[in-house]
């Protein structure tokens, strides 16, 4: 009689010698059944359709899974090695001086990062604030913004536009976006017509919704001045740190992302590039808005389940938004997008969120902003981004719902009641 199917297979009573053998089917998903083992060899009852499969036969396969990983993790570093030794050094060994607008916490820790790519490069930080220039050139540290960071000995603050800019090889733009028309009109007359200039800056002029692509050549009245945007998940503090970062530079022209990849590009610093300068720019700026609806939720309590689809919708609207402008979709997805997105959304490193933070919890704007000691930017964004929706005809429902708050036309609480009763609709 056969042996009863919750009889062990392998006990006393029953014998190897009636064990079926079956032929492997290269089709099939499942493992083929295993010889039968001997009389005393150690076995392993499998999950799928409780195959039995001897422990000796499972180590070859764990054996032959590592070698496959080994193999292909050795590809990948020859690949790596191979582009490396092709990769062209030329832009940082023939710079000789950079030069960054804006002394904040941002422009600092940059500063700092291009100072360390090349001892004998002169770095310099133009800085409107007299103490923060002479802490930096007397004892290495920004008093205001890095106090127990020593900066590198080549970085010299200055309050002299002229001199900073002087024999300037790159530019680096920090200063906060609302600011930069005026600030940039100011020192017009001491920048060269082919400096190229690397904004680090985010955001969209509250009164024309421009973008620093447009503010900056607009300002230095040259509509050829060389441009490049620098964005991605990015802390300066994390930078000051050294800690590894990944970033992507977008600019027209190619050779000029190039040049600016060789620049930064370190043991600490990835750098990707792009020609997509729209999708960059647009990211950065609708991020920080959305920062402020994601520390909201934070505020309020109300868990992650709405922390998620929040965060999930808002980057559904700067696609619809970023896309109708011209942004590549590929672009929303990659650093400056998903990347900035969640970095900026999820930690409280971000000043854009702990101002949602903050305006969950009850405070007025007016005495968070009054509080800060730094810009947050998504704050000026909120107002222009539905303007550009407006224009675009396009909905945005978490991203208004913040500039109604931000304008005190709505509460946190009432502008989560109206988000959560809008229409169901198919997911797109």
């Amino acid at each position: 009689m056969a042996a009863s199917l919750f009889e062990p297979p392998f006990s006393p009573n029953n014998s190897f010698s009636s064990f079926p053998t079956i032929k492997p089917n290269p089709n099939s998903f499942f493992l083929p059944l295993p010889r039968p083992p001997t009389a005393l060899s150690p076995i392993c009852l499998c999950a799928a359709d409780d195959i039995i499969v001897p422990q000796e036969e499972q180590s070859e396969r764990s054996t032959d899974r590592r070698k496959v990983v080994r193999v292909a993790w050795e590809k990948l570093l020859r690949w790596s090695r191979s582009l490396r030794s092709k990769a062209k050094t030329d832009v940082l060994e023939r710079t000789k001086k950079v030069v960054v607008l804006g002394g904040g916490s941002f422009g600092t820790a940059m500063a700092a990062h291009v100072a360390d790519r090349k001892s004998q490069l002169q770095v310099h930080l133009l800085v409107r604030d007299a103490q923060v220039c002479q802490s930096i050139n007397q004892t290495h540290l920004n008093c205001k913004y890095f106090p127990t960071h020593k900066l590198p000995e080549n970085v010299v603050a200055t309050t002299d536009a002229r001199e900073a800019l002087q024999g300037a090889d790159f530019c680096f733009h920090a200063v906060p976006v609302q600011f930069s028309a005026s600030f940039l009109e100011g020192i017009a007359e001491f920048v060269h017509p082919t400096l190229p200039f690397i904004s680090l800056s985010k955001g969209l002029e509250l009164n024309t919704y421009r973008m620093m692509s447009q503010i900056i050549p607009r300002a230095l009245r040259n509509p050829r001045q060389p441009y490049v945007v620098l964005s991605g998940p990015s802390f300066s503090l994390e930078l000051m740190n050294k800690l590894p970062t990944a970033m992507v530079v977008a600019s027209k022209d190619k050779n000029m992302a190039n040049a600016v990849q060789q620049l930064l590009s370190s043991r600490n610093m990835r750098i990707n590039t792009s020609s997509d300068v729209t999708g960059v720019e647009i990211a950065g700026a609708l991020k920080n808005v959305l920062a402020i609806a994601a520390g909201i939720v934070e505020g309020l309590n109300l868990g992650n389940n709405s922390m998620a689809a929040l965060v999930t919708q808002g980057c559904s609207e700067i696609r619809w938004l970023a896309t109708k402008m011209g942004a590549k979709s590929t672009t929303l997805t990659g650093l400056s997008g998903n990347g900035d997105i969640m970095l900026t959304c999820f930690v409280n490193l971000s000043r854009n969120r702990r101002v949602g933070v903050r305006l969950g919890s009850g405070e007025k704007l007016d005495d968070i902003l009054s509080s800060m000691n730094q810009v947050a930017e998504g704050i000026s964004t909120a107002g222009a981004v539905i303007a550009l929706a407006q224009k675009y005809k396009v909905k945005l429902p978490v991203l208004t719902a913040v500039a109604r708050i931000v304008d005190n036309e709505l509460t946190p609480t009432k502008a989560v009641y109206e988000l959560m009763n809008l229409p169901q609709v198919e997911e797109v």
